[in-house]
């Protein structure tokens, strides 16, 4: 058993990890990496399994309890950084770099994973700079983003990078079988749809409401045929990804907040909560309001690119071929669809999904973007 079984198809990685960390006790280690690659390919798994393999005295063995706890964020030298909120604000960065400062508490390495490097703001970025110019000698910082765009380039030009690649379908399915005992029909067909996202496959073959919610958004360019079919269907993606947000939010909140106000004494000798209570209850909603949003548009994003697959496979057969599609339980609308359109019009309907994605990663308003793109494809 080893930290990096969990990285499907990432065989070139995984070897330059193990080579690093066993060169980890010369000078040469390199004190700054960042992990780029496409959603689902495992850039935040590849980045928290090299933390596990320079804190484990076995490189990685996955069964101590250094790999454990710095698995979930309870090893002492390991930091985890996951952003819940749209992005990572300069406070947030100082109080990190005042946590790292010092030296590693259990010998080895002292470990920064940022899984959201393309989120942080100028300054925030500006800061986290210096600590990469200067770092401490016993100090690795292991960033992740989407591409090396994502990140300044004046970060990105200190670091070793490292690029993830989308592990094939078969590969994925494989995994979803052996790890996770689901059958080779149902591995198959979240491996396919979820275009190699592991995590969302799995989420997909352990989940029918997940997949009855995503049949109802791929039937949605089916029924766009003016401006009132373009408007409901947006309504209609908008409302979907509000309410999984809503679902997924609402438990977790609540007990956050009791939590919370637990810690202030509240319910302990009968009278309210300790001074400062209320104001850390009102901060705390702040946040889960944030990352409710951020909940919202990625769900939205993820709708608009199971969206884009359509029009993928309508490409793919104005093309000439059907041995590839995505979507293959919808091969009969897709065949009809393709039929009645021009392969031209496709791509910019594609083109314009992509840019709708654009527009919600720059915040702007979730409903009108969807709108105005549904119109779009109502053309």
């Amino acid at each position: 058993m080893s930290v990096f079984d969990n990285l499907v198809g990432q065989e070139h990685v995984v070897e330059i990890i193990k080579n690093a960390v066993a060169e980890s006790t010369s000078q040469s280690m390199t004190h700054a990496w960042v992990f780029t690659g496409p959603p689902g390919s495992g850039r935040s798994s590849a980045a928290v399994a090299f933390a596990q393999a320079l804190v484990c005295t076995n490189n990685g063995c996955g069964t101590c309890n250094a790999c454990k706890s710095a698995a979930n964020g309870a090893h002492p030298d390991v930091e985890i950084i996951r952003t819940e909120g749209l992005s990572i604000k300069i406070d947030e960065v100082r109080e990190l770099l005042a946590r790292v400062a010092w030296a590693p508490s259990m010998g080895g390495w002292r470990v920064v994973v940022m899984e959201d490097a393309d989120r942080l703001t100028e300054s925030a970025a500006n800061a986290l700079l210096k600590a990469i110019e200067e770092p401490g000698n016993r100090t690795v910082w292991l960033l992740c983003a989407p591409t090396l765009h994502d990140v300044l380039p004046t970060i990105r030009s200190r670091c070793r990078h490292l690029q993830l690649v989308t592990p094939s379908n078969s590969a994925v399915a494989q995994v979803l079988q052996n790890r996770d005992g689901i059958s080779p029909q149902m591995a198959d067909f979240a491996a396919r749809v979820s275009q190699g996202h592991i995590g969302r496959a799995r989420y997909l073959a352990n989940n029918e409401a997940v997949r009855n919610t995503r049949t109802t958004i791929m039937k949605l360019p089916l029924t766009l045929n003016g401006i009132s079919s373009a408007f409901a269907a947006a309504q209609t993606l908008v409302d979907l990804a509000t309410e999984q947000a809503n679902e997924a939010a609402e438990e977790r909140n609540q007990t956050e907040i009791d939590d919370l106000s637990l810690a202030y004494g509240k319910g302990a000798t009968g009278r309210g909560m300790a001074t400062g209570g209320s104001k850390a209850i009102k901060e705390l909603e702040k946040e889960q309001k944030t990352r409710n949003t951020r909940m919202v548009r990625d769900g939205l994003d993820a709708a608009l690119l199971d969206i884009a697959t359509f029009y993928r496979d309508v490409m793919m057969v104005q093309s000439g071929t059907t041995d590839s599609l995505i979507n293959k339980e919808l091969e009969e609308q897709i065949t009809s669809y393709a039929q009645k359109t021009k392969p031209h019009t496709t791509i910019n309907k594609i083109n314009a999904i992509m840019a709708a994605r654009t527009n919600l990663g720059h915040n702007a308003a979730p409903l009108l973007t969807i709108e105005a793109l549904m119109c779009v494809l109502a053309r």
